[in-house]
């Protein structure tokens, strides 16, 4: 029988009713937003399949929507902690701004600048600003962690999630993982108080993720992967997994940087490969993660994307297990 009264069995409870309610709440909706996306001619290419195939896109509105709407529901049976309200926030700016660059074009410096300043209201609420480092012990960074890991921490992982992509499921699957992973670490802690927003947010991309996934029947845009970034990015500022969060993206992060790499050189740019008749990728370079293996090896679409899985799965796993907040 349920203790009601046990610290721990409530909290079980708060987690598991905004997991699972955006979760079931955005599984049954999402045909929805299909039909209707696909009725206002809301829709992208699917590049890497034989026939032209046109996929609704900017899906990733129902995560943020769904999220927001449960976790309101919630504080009609639960009392939360002001940061989760605080976090709530600072993900829906970053959503406004997806929703924004899949409308319009608002350029790219104007774009990074105004996000920057939209994690400002975390500071705050950061509790935890010093960096746990093996065999040295704590290094205390106060101000200097709330002015400025915290804003960029949270605009590089989501600037992160949006970047690795461009395979079916490719982006949502990785970020799900990478959300699940962080709140898994959390519980492992005892601290989860903070992070019941982001949980919103994790159980409503989970449930988008299933549509996504290969063959996807829908596109999230730049407001999926806005949203869902920023709370990669909030939950490891907020929890200080400086050092686990930075493991567990760390195949993200090369992926940039093998961009970056790309763009200093100046090779001629090309934003998707092609599909040869066996169905097996044809990319132009290896020059971007995602077409690592697929330069060098005949796989297909779904092979390759859960080849990426796989190495973050890995990552994630090595980050959970780090002790305490590290």
């Amino acid at each position: 029988m349920l203790d009601l009264g046990s610290p721990s069995t409530l909290m079980a409870l708060v987690l598991a009713s905004n997991f699972l309610a955006p979760f079931i709440v955005t599984y049954i909706s999402m045909p929805y937003f299909i039909k209707k996306l696909t009725e206002r001619g809301v829709v992208a290419r699917d590049y890497y399949k034989r026939e032209v195939k046109m996929i609704p896109e900017r899906g990733g509105i129902a995560i943020i929507l769904v999220a927001m709407v449960c976790f309101s529901l919630n504080t009609l049976f639960f009392k939360f902690h002001t940061t989760n309200y605080v976090v709530l926030i600072v993900i829906a700016m970053f959503a406004l701004f997806g929703i924004l660059d899949d409308m319009i074009d608002i350029g790219r410096v104007t774009k990074l600048l105004l996000m920057y300043y939209c994690s400002y209201p975390l500071i705050q609420y950061a509790t935890h600003t010093a960096f746990e480092l093996p065999t040295i012990g704590t290094m205390e960074l106060g101000i200097l962690y709330l002015q400025f890991i915290v804003p960029t921490y949270v605009l590089v992982a989501s600037n992160l999630v949006n970047m690795h992509s461009g395979f079916n499921g490719l982006a949502s699957g990785l970020a799900v993982m990478v959300l699940i992973s962080l709140i898994i670490k959390s519980v492992l802690i005892g601290d989860v108080a903070n992070i019941i927003a982001v949980v919103s947010i994790t159980g409503a991309a989970l449930a988008y993720f299933m549509y996504d996934k290969y063959p996807s029947r829908i596109f999230w845009g730049n407001v999926g992967s806005l949203t869902v970034g920023a709370a990669i990015g909030t939950i490891i500022v907020i929890q200080g997994f400086i050092i686990s969060g930075f493991i567990m993206l760390i195949p993200h992060t090369v992926n940039f940087l093998m961009y970056v790499y790309w763009r200093v050189k100046k090779f001629p740019e090309a934003k998707f490969g092609k599909i040869r008749e066996d169905d097996t990728l044809e990319v132009p370079n290896p020059l971007t993660l995602k077409w690592v293996l697929p330069y060098y090896y005949r796989v297909t679409e779904k092979q390759a994307t859960w080849a990426m899985y796989a190495v973050t799965g890995l990552f994630c796993l090595i980050g959970i297990l780090l002790p305490g907040r590290l």
